[in-house]
């Protein structure tokens, strides 16, 4: 449906660019476009006129796509908590994670820097608020490639990218553990490895 969209619309924008009459060369051409177009992916196709693909970003061929691109500071923060929190997880949970911090960001309960959220705490043992930043080991990069992986999501998101996958949410927890706030938290989604919650405006008194 999405590729049969994308020809529609190449052929009306260039079609109507093409005076009535004009040269059956010019048609033959159009032909040979549909047909090649046709045989791309459905990612390729998207990039080729320039229109994202519906949920393209979440899938590991829409990902393996994408340039590398330089990024700031904020962005390599973001970088090495998704490499560190959560790079044994699905593309999809990876851009969850990466919600998560964004929307705290956001938030006036934690600090207004991608940097200054994920080392929120840090320097008080298992007092921080990610848990690779303040448990007394190195923080070694040992799998590049999985690196290159998650800076391109970090770059994405750092960029703006839409949070439609965690409902807002400002935490989560792998499903192996229970922590006591999630009792009172209400849970948004659950994706891959981890649980998703939005941490309420105010807790309830009971």
């Amino acid at each position: 449906m999405f590729r049969n969209l994308c020809l529609v619309a190449l052929t009306m924008s260039v079609g109507a660019a093409v005076p009535a009459g004009a040269d059956t060369a010019i048609v033959k051409v159009l032909g040979q476009d549909q047909r090649g177009l046709s045989a791309m992916s459905q990612v390729r196709v998207a990039n080729y006129l320039n229109v994202p693909a519906a949920t393209s970003g979440y899938t590991s061929e829409w990902l393996a796509a994408q340039k590398p691109a330089a990024g700031d500071a904020q962005s390599r923060c973001l970088s090495e908590a998704l490499y560190f929190e959560a790079r044994g997880e699905t593309v999809k949970g990876q851009f969850a994670v990466a919600e998560v911090i964004l929307n705290r960001v956001d938030s006036p309960r934690y600090p207004d820097t991608i940097c200054g959220v994920i080392n929120q705490g840090t320097g008080q043992k298992y007092a921080c608020q990610f848990t690779y930043t303040c448990d007394g080991r190195p923080e070694v990069i040992a799998e590049p490639r999985a690196f290159e992986r998650v800076g391109k999501i970090a770059r994405i998101m750092a960029k703006g990218a839409k949070r439609p996958l965690t409902k807002g949410a400002t935490h989560y927890h792998t499903k192996s553990v229970s922590p006591g706030w999630a009792q009172s938290f209400p849970r948004t989604a659950s994706i891959g490895y981890h649980y998703f919650y939005k941490q309420p405006t105010r807790l309830s008194q009971n």
